[in-house]
């Protein structure tokens, strides 16, 4: 049976073979064998030994261990000792960072309510929630956490808060009569509570008709579960760059190998040539250097209010190009505020009432008279929308304690759905009022009379009630929530009955509405002016949607809005076709949302999800930036994304996309710096080959340069200064690669001089026959050529413009490293170790001077070309 919200509570209960006596004890065991628990399943994790091997999956990594075995075999056991420890520690990082990934379903689980009491052979006791069964009645109460989905069979004044669930904040009354409708999302099932929904008021009687994982939260779990983290655009050219690259490495190293087969060199040092080339070609720091400069970048975004999970997520924001956005507490403030008011033909905005005004006045004493809610020195306390009443009286210095005081509550009928009414009795001036608010379409309708700007009563005409209604029907496009107030004189001693809530005079309306953060729009105008498109998806109505999407600029002429029911009757083929039009959806489930988010990804777009309840979980987990609120989120949206807004603000993502790019051009100059270095040792290599010279580097000069004295310059590169147009840029493509032919163009070039000047000193290390000098001459200037290109890759520009102290991280890099190659070269217990032989000075002037002019000569381009 689906759709237990359009059944009656006999047919629900003779489905599952129970009645008002609630399960007998003798079916339990079957019914258990049935059902099972009532509890969330997850899949089963990796062992933390198995996540560590799987770091030795990378082609590049298998390479660095062949060169360790041939390093070991030709008895260079230095060299195999670092190479390990290179590729251990990068095993150890990677490992770490796995482990710490999101525990979603462990959240989920205790969320569950771990008692619950129940009805079974009659008789009321109370049992573990996950003890539970379909065809088990239940009660709750106000402060219960419901413990699985259930028809309500009887329900008294019962309201629940599902916003973990649906995203709205208000509270949601239940009912207990059959809906004769289909299709309906979780928000309008109002006969039906469910799994992990806070019970905020009344009470009712239950009968369970889902646990575990076929409840509405067991579905977020499944999706959870089953929705696989999405790779950024910079993993993917990673593993696109490292594979093409471990193709042309095997191809030169086997080029070199046989190539000095073929001039007579032995097989062992033949094979030191292609190890020599395989470590000079591997950027072992890569991977280190992009986490070092990623974590450097999470360090900037959380002071600015957004604390970063997972690390790749701060390059991803840069090429963000969709932010799908929950409304209620992401883009609105998660606060019924009073709007506009409405009385005798005018409406009245909520800034604009007049003290003098005794019909305006009376409206908002009305307003406070007819409501419980309190705000006790901030502390608001009460239903959202009587909040709103109460505080728009504070604005006018109507404190809601002393006008209580002054006209004392004597009885009151409690609102109810039926009625869709409040009224209260109350002394005023000594006399009896019965004072009334509800749906202005009810309150209208049983009007007589209509109180006049001038505090005079008249009868009410039908142009009156055609003008109340025009006024309501205005509030309600603008997305307006809408009270209607009205009043009578009531003399009476016995007990208020609905019968007396008939013939009343008609004061006004007061229309509210959830408002945006007064920094939405500017966000919103922001992201649109960095090619990002905003979307609003919400669990509320469509009218209020749209309303607040006008508002804040997300909805524009043109654009459509599509509701819940509507996506589920598209295919994924035609939500493709029209995705890029839809600027709102409202009424959404969980599924919707990823179907959207999944849409966008099928475009190409790097779609960022921003969401606060349980049930934006596997959408934030689904897209590749996943934002999840830090003030109103629930534990488990923030442990499914990948971002969490300290601030709960959306402007805050605004920054955290400048952020994103500059880190990603960051990202790119230290990468180019990388290989620029390592592409001169890779030419070095080749060309000694190539000349039948002897191994220019021993592996561990190769390692020496690219995991120390790179190392430091690079992370420097990634610590540059933001730009101040990265708004004013469009949004890379997630396509792009990471070398285009521009950069790879550069990167060669400066590779080559790097290389020339390495050779060259080579060359006056061995014109007296010590290949060790000579192979410690290239060393040194190799090493230190590198730590000068530092500079030149901290941007397009030449150090003169870039600022030479602008950047103060990239001069403490080149000073330490060079104290680190001076170090090794000077200090004799090194020597061994690194393979190095003693230097005079006039040693160390060459190899200052050589490593310098491919600096100068760059610097001199650059300053040409940009300094124009």
């Amino acid at each position: 049976m689906n759709f237990f919200y359009s059944k009656s509570n006999d047919e629900v209960m003779r489905y599952f073979n129970t009645s008002e006596y609630g399960l007998k004890s003798n079916d339990l065991e079957v019914l258990k064998e049935k059902y099972g628990s009532n509890i969330l399943n997850s899949k089963e994790k990796k062992s933390g030994f198995r996540i560590f091997l799987e770091q030795f999956k990378d082609f590049l990594v298998i390479i660095l261990l062949a060169a360790a075995i041939i390093s070991f075999v030709s008895g260079n056991k230095e060299s195999t000792l670092v190479i390990l420890i290179v590729i251990t520690m990068n095993a150890i990082l990677g490992t770490v960072q796995h482990l710490k990934a999101e525990q979603s379903l462990e959240s989920l689980k205790k969320m569950s309510s771990p008692k619950a009491r129940v009805i079974r052979d009659g008789q009321k006791q109370e049992i573990d929630s996950s003890q539970l069964l379909p065809g088990d009645i239940v009660l709750i109460q106000a402060g219960d956490i419901v413990p699985s989905d259930a028809r309500i069979l009887e329900s008294y004044s019962l309201m629940v808060n599902e916003s973990s669930l649906t995203g709205e904040s208000e509270s949601l009354e239940k009912i207990s009569t059959v809906i004769d409708d289909q299709n309906l999302t979780v928000g309008d099932q109002k006969n039906m509570v469910f799994s992990g929904s806070l019970v905020t008021y009344g009470r009712a009687k239950l009968i369970i008709t889902s646990i575990g994982m076929k409840t509405e939260l067991g579905k977020i779990a499944s999706l959870l579960d089953e929705t696989e983290d999405a790779a950024t655009p910079l993993q993917k050219s990673l593993e696109k760059f490292g594979h093409k690259l471990s193709i042309a490495i095997i191809v030169l190293c086997i080029a070199v190998f046989f190539m000095s087969i073929a001039r007579g060199v032995a097989l062992l040092d033949s094979l030191m040539f292609a190890v020599a080339l395989a470590v000079a070609a591997i950027p072992e720091a890569l991977g280190s250097i992009v986490t070092i400069v990623l974590a450097i970048g999470t360090q900037k975004m959380a002071k600015e209010n957004a604390i970063i999970k997972k690390l790749h997520s701060v390059e991803s924001l840069g090429c963000v190009s969709v932010i799908c956005s929950d409304k209620t507490g992401t883009l609105t403030q998660n606060k019924m505020k009073v709007k506009q008011l409405y009385v005798d033909k005018r409406n009245i905005d909520a800034d604009k009432i007049d003290l003098n005004s005794k019909i305006e006045m009376g409206l908002l004493r009305a307003a406070i008279l007819c409501s419980d809610a309190v705000n006790i020195n901030g502390q608001e306390i009460g239903d959202p929308t009587e909040i709103a009443l109460v505080n728009i009286g504070h604005k006018y210095s109507m404190v809601e304690n002393k006008i209580r005081n002054n006209y004392p509550r004597l009885k009151e009928l409690p609102f109810d759905s039926d009625r869709k009414m409040m009224s209260t009795l109350n002394k005023i001036d000594e006399r009896d009022y019965l004072i009334t608010k509800g749906a202005p379409d009810i309150v209208v309708n049983k009007a007589k009379y209509i109180l006049r700007e001038n505090g005079e009563v008249e009868i009410i005409t039908e142009e009156d009630r055609e003008n109340i209604k025009t006024a309501n029907l205005e509030f309600a496009q603008l997305g307006l929530r809408v009270l209607s107030f009205a009043m009578k004189e009531l003399d009476i001693a016995r007990d208020l009955d609905f019968q007396d809530e008939k013939d009343f005079i008609f004061i006004g309306l007061i229309s509210m509405i959830d408002p945006p953060r007064e920094e939405s729009r500017e966000a919103v105008q922001n992201c649109i002016r960095a090619g990002i498109k905003p979307v609003m998806i919400t669990g509320d109505y469509k009218v209020t949607a749209k309303a607040i999407a006008k508002e804040i600029g997300i909805y524009k002429d043109g654009d459509e809005t599509l509701d819940g029911f509507e996506v589920e009757q598209m295919t994924d083929e035609e939500l493709l076709k029209h995705v890029e039009k839809i600027s709102v959806y409202a009424r959404v489930s969980p599924e919707h949302k990823i179907r959207i988010v999944s849409a966008w990804q099928k475009l190409g777009k790097i779609c960022a999800m921003t969401g606060d309840g349980v049930n934006d979980a596997p959408a934030l987990k689904k897209a590749d930036v996943g934002i999840a609120m830090g003030i109103t989120g629930t534990e488990v949206s923030k442990d499914a994304a990948s971002m969490i807004l300290t601030d709960d603000n959306f402007s805050t993502i605004v920054k955290s996309v400048i952020i994103g790019r500059n880190l990603y051009s960051n990202i790119k100059n230290s990468i180019k710096f990388l290989l620029s270095g390592n592409t001169a040792g890779i030419l070095a290599v080749f060309y000694a080959s190539l000349m039948g010279l002897p191994v220019i580097f021993a592996p561990v000069h190769l390692l020496f340069i690219n995991l120390l004295t790179d190392s430091l310059p690079a992370i420097a590169i990634g610590m540059e200064p933001s730009r101040g147009n990265v708004l004013d840029e469009k949004p890379r493509e997630s396509n792009t690669p990471l070398l285009d032919k521009k950069l790879s163009i550069k990167i060669l070039i400066e590779g080559l001089l790097i290389a020339v000047a390495t050779i060259v000193a080579f060359y006056l290390g061995f014109a007296k026959g010590d290949s060790k000098l000579g192979s410690t001459m290239a060393f040194s200037t190799l090493c230190l050529g590198r730590l000068f290109h530092g500079f030149n890759c901290r941007g397009n520009e030449s150090i003169l413009k870039l600022g030479i102290t602008k950047n103060m991280f990239s001069i403490y890099a080149f000073l330490l490293g060079s104290v680190l190659l001076y170090v090794v070269l000077i200090v004799p217990l090194f020597h061994s170790m690194f393979a190095v032989s003693d230097l005079t000075l006039l040693n160390f002037l060459q190899i200052t001077l050589l490593a310098f002019v491919p600096t100068l000569i760059i610097q001199i381009i650059k300053y040409i070309k940009y300094n124009k």
